[in-house]
């Protein structure tokens, strides 16, 4: 079958399992792994393989760049000492409990002699960066807070360019192309440096272009550039490209996005972005499934139990590390959190790459990517199908519910009340007639009395549902004064310099009340 007929047969089963998963409400990611896992090894359909160099040049590009200019920039830098924590001390631990439970535990007591110290550091480098775009997505859908959601976003974006670089030096010190602790850290800091200096220089230059341009399809035909260019010409340059396309895309946001003043312009190339984001996720988690060979998987399975039991106890390590190190701090966050983070370090696409990427030459590759793929597909299916109810259990998202159970009532009785005042004027100016028009009202005031019942009963009376309703309403007021600010300065009632003081004055409240919420 002919690729461009794959991929288009790719995206009508994307498609498809999307309008069928909201129906069942399963995660779309973990459906399409699934549909990919049973049409690949059924040998119905076969798509482009999932290699390095398809990831690095189409894949990894836009989904960074997409998931970094929809980040908020005010909050990631609040917390920017808890990412980075994360992202490098974070992702080395990782690497290292990872190996070192799989040596001492699968020699001593699983009885797996295969496992020796290059095979199970090039396991731990390629499981080491988390990818929690199914868990993200879920927390979106059932509100968790935003700190938490902005923890694990952040984290999994940082992480993917510390991730590559990580394995690449393993991959050099075993064959002994690095062989001090001085020249590994030298690799690393050079390959992240370089890597955010391209991406700040590609995305300030072009921000600076097109922050007044009014063409929306130039403003997104630049952006492709922006994401694109940063990643591929850091990467030929030997140098991070996930580093160089997240600090250009955080650069775009922050410079682009935040302050156009064209709003037509924003949603134009965000709504892009999106279906960009749509489509990539779509694609690649689709991919994965087809790599997966089941059969490979069962033969090996109680090293792949031991491989997954060894990342997540080398993951929650590294988050309880984290948050026992901020604890003391005005940084910290509750445990309950550590817990979902540490659940939520779901592996994908590209610990499966790296796997792939190991050199034939090497003899233990195919003991690697077999452990890599078990670990992705139980890490997968396990942690993103019971993310939710475990999230409930720990009441991470509890609060969310009963509000958004509160603001729907709300909201409703607000509807109907709207709509009984327009009833009055029609039957005032004798628009319809007013039999009917009393027969109409009679149903809208009954919808008004069953909303304003589960006001009464799901009134938040938690102090924390107060708060966070208190918090809701101050963010949007402020969201319309920047809307205001904005509309003023473009109808010219007031200069650039003092819109942009005013505006740097309503992010700072924002950024307020988003510490608040935290």
């Amino acid at each position: 079958m002919p690729y461009e007929i794959a991929i288009l047969t790719l995206f009508l089963i994307a498609s498809l399992a999307a309008i069928v998963v909201k129906k069942v409400h399963l995660p779309y990611t973990i459906a399409l792994v699934a549909i990919g896992i049973i049409l690949g090894n059924m040998g119905l359909l076969h798509p482009p393989k999932l290699t390095q160099e398809v990831l690095y040049a189409f894949f990894l590009p836009g989904l960074i760049f997409e998931a970094a200019i929809h980040l908020d920039s005010r909050a990631m830098w609040r917390d920017i000492w808890s990412i980075v924590a994360l992202v490098v001390p974070g992702v080395i631990v990782s690497m290292l409990v990872s190996a070192a439970v799989l040596v001492y535990v699968g020699m001593e007591f699983v009885n797996i002699p295969s496992v020796s110290w290059p095979i199970a550091l090039l396991f731990g480098a390629a499981v080491a960066a988390t990818d929690p775009v199914a868990v993200v997505s879920i927390f979106k859908e059932l509100g968790a807070p935003r700190r938490l959601r902005m923890l694990l976003e952040s984290e999994s974006l940082l992480n993917d360019g510390t991730g590559i670089v990580i394995f690449g030096i393993v991959l050099a010190f075993i064959g002994h192309e690095v062989t001090s602790t001085q020249a590994i850290a030298t690799a690393f800091f050079m390959v992240v440096g370089l890597g955010a200096l391209i991406g700040a220089v590609i995305g300030g230059g072009i921000a600076w272009m097109i922050r007044d341009l009014e063409d929306t399809m130039v403003v997104i035909a630049m952006t492709t550039i922006t994401a694109y260019g940063s990643f591929v010409l850091a990467d030929q340059a030997g140098v991070s490209g996930v580093i160089a396309a997240v600090t250009a895309g955080l650069i775009t946001q922050h410079k682009v996005l935040e302050v156009t003043i064209y709003p037509s312009v924003r949603l134009s190339t965000e709504g892009f972005w999106e279906f960009m984001a749509f489509a990539l996720n779509s694609l690649i988690f689709l991919l994965m499934g087809f790599a997966v060979k089941l059969e490979q998987l069962v033969a090996w399975w109680p090293m792949i139990l031991l491989a997954y039991a060894a990342t997540m106890l080398a993951r929650f390590v590294v988050v309880a590390g984290v948050w026992s190190v901020l604890f003391p701090t005005a940084l910290k966050f509750p445990f309950s959190w550590a817990v979902v983070m540490s659940w939520g370090g779901l592996r994908g696409a590209l610990s499966m790459v790296l796997a792939l990427s190991i050199p034939d030459t090497l003899p233990y590759k195919d003991v690697v990517v077999t452990m890599v793929f078990g670990v992705v597909v139980l890490s997968i299916f396990i942690q993103g199908l019971t993310m939710a109810p475990f999230a409930r259990r720990l009441g991470v998202m509890g609060v969310k519910e009963e509000l958004s159970d509160y603001e729907k009532a709300r909201i409703e009785a607000m509807l109907s009340q709207s709509a009984l005042d327009e009833i009055e004027a029609l039957e005032k100016h004798h628009i319809a007639s007013k039999t009917i028009l009393e027969q109409i009202a009679g149903e809208y005031q009954q919808s008004k009395k069953a909303a304003e019942t589960e006001i009464e009963q799901s009134r938040p009376e938690i102090e924390a549902l107060k708060s966070e309703e208190a918090l809701r309403v101050k963010r949007r007021l402020v969201n319309l004064q920047k809307n205001r600010l904005l509309e003023a300065y473009q109808k010219g009632s007031i200069s650039r310099d003092v819109f942009e003081k005013l505006n740097a004055e309503f992010d700072a409240r924002l950024m307020e009340i988003d510490n608040m919420e935290a």
